[in-house]
């Protein structure tokens, strides 16, 4: 299990360090001087240069991604936003307190509705609820993520008056605070949902065809054992890898969630550091949601681990 670990860590750092080059690199040849958005056009040449020696612009391209590596590391300093003038580790984390809540919902609402019904549909397969589950699965699969967050807000905002249509009154009282998320969150959840029902009740109704299942019932094990320590068990992996890609879609589909519903999130932050072309906030935004998705695969490498030895010895 330790070489498991050093290996799996390894690849995780690894695997941060080539995103921050790719962020970096990318960005370092997108069209746009920042120097010139902050001293405006107007300004003298001198003032120009003066500001492009601050942001450390003048320096070659490997001091300053060692520069800005050194600080994120050391310091968690992803530097100024030229648009905002505030530190970009502060609206980060500002941000996040919004959408990692929201996403951590809408994963747990995805899993409260699919996982059942996919697992409830495999025990019967060919009955009225395995066809219906497939349908609303497949329904579910093809409603675009902004165009059902319409439809809540415009049935349960709107004219049920039951839920706000938008907007985020910040944490000082959690319960206000999961009132306003619920609505987006289950924008976000119920094509998951229909995802993981799928993928839930294909990988169910494999293992439950499989010979030691047969055995077991055979041996006249009660069902709900049958169910719950042999078939469960042995169908997590997949499950478990279908989960984990559902919350890492859930962070990118969280970008048009928060701007629909005006969700202060770093959907949000993206967008609007994009159209101020705000380069430090547009990385640190991307190497905030990279980050993210690579820690969410290396926590899924782990589970494997745990739940299956024979992978801890590839």
């Amino acid at each position: 299990m330790g070489r498991y670990l050093v290996l799996r860590g390894v690849g995780f750092l690894v695997t941060l360090f080539l995103t921050c080059f790719a962020v970096f690199a990318l960005l370092s040849v997108v069209p746009g001087d920042p120097a010139r958005l902050v001293v405006g056009p107007e300004a003298s040449e001198a003032a120009y240069q003066a500001v492009r020696a601050r942001l450390g612009l003048d320096l070659p391209w490997p001091v300053r991604f060692g520069q800005w590596l050194g600080g994120i590391v050391t310091r968690g300093d992803f530097g100024q936003s030229l648009s905002l003038n505030l530190p970009v580790s502060d609206l980060l984390a500002d941000a996040l307190t919004v959408t990692v809540p929201l996403a951590l919902l809408a994963m747990a609402l995805a899993i409260l509705i699919g996982l059942p019904l996919g697992i409830i549909a495999a025990t019967r397969p060919g009955s009225l609820l395995d066809l219906l589950t497939v349908g609303i699965a497949q329904i579910g699969l093809a409603l675009p993520e902004f165009w059902l967050g319409i439809l809540l807000v415009g049935f349960f905002a709107v004219r049920l008056r039951a839920f706000p249509a938008g907007g985020f009154p910040g944490w000082q009282v959690p319960g206000r605070a999961l009132y306003h998320l619920l609505l987006p969150a289950f924008a976000l959840a119920l094509p998951r949902a229909a995802y993981l029902a799928r993928m839930a009740r294909a990988t169910m109704a494999d293992v439950l065809s499989a010979g030691y299942i047969q055995t077991a019932r055979g041996k006249g094990v009660p069902e709900v054992l049958v169910l719950g320590r042999h078939a469960l068990k042995n169908a997590l992996i997949p499950i478990i890898t279908t989960a984990g890609l559902t919350l890492g879609h859930l962070l990118a589909g969280a970008i048009v969630i928060e701007n629909l519903f005006y969700l202060p999130g770093i959907g949000r932050l993206a967008l609007a550091a994009v159209r101020a072309r705000d380069l430090p906030l547009v990385s640190g935004v991307g190497v905030t949601v990279a980050g993210l998705l690579v820690t969410l695969n290396f926590v899924v490498d782990l589970i494997y681990g745990f739940l299956d030895p024979r992978i801890r010895y590839r």
